[in-house]
């Protein structure tokens, strides 16, 4: 009983270190996708414990005229070397909480061994209020400054 107590700690304790990486405090950057408006937003990244981060994002939509807002809650673990995939979920709202919408995440980032950082990644929202109706999708390129 004690053999497999053992053995089922050393399995756990390997998994848990394969999985760990090195994520940084703080991440700035930009975030290109296809969405209305000019199809870039500021984002913001700060991690919560090792494997977790929150994502603020803040863009400009219609051409100027509007801005959005999108927060995410994200998982991150370890693929190979520097790439990394995440998954995660949050919502976010437009100018004025004219709309309020949910929102998932999921993507892969390379992490260069500078403090740069580059990512893919799909996010479908659904709007709950105003005028986000049904299902939009959002597919995007980021670059990050990690600090």
């Amino acid at each position: 009983m004690k053999k497999s107590f053992l053995i089922l700690g050393l399995l756990l304790t390997t998994i848990t270190v394969i999985n760990a990486q090195e994520m940084s405090d703080n991440a700035i950057g930009l975030r290109f996708n296809n969405k209305d408006g000019l199809g870039a937003s500021i984002l913001y990244q700060k991690k919560m414990t090792d494997l977790n981060r929150l994502e603020i994002n803040l863009g400009l939509r219609n051409e100027f005229s509007s801005f959005k807002g999108t927060g995410l809650y994200q998982w991150v673990w370890n693929l190979e070397n520097q790439f990394n995939w995440y998954a995660g979920f949050g919502g976010g709202f437009d100018s004025g909480f004219s709309a309020l919408y949910g929102a998932g995440i999921v993507g892969i980032e390379y992490n260069f061994n500078a403090p740069i950082l580059i990512s893919l990644d799909y996010r479908p929202e659904v709007g709950i209020t105003g005028n986000y109706d049904g299902i939009g999708n959002s597919f995007a390129f980021a670059i990050r400054y990690q600090f």
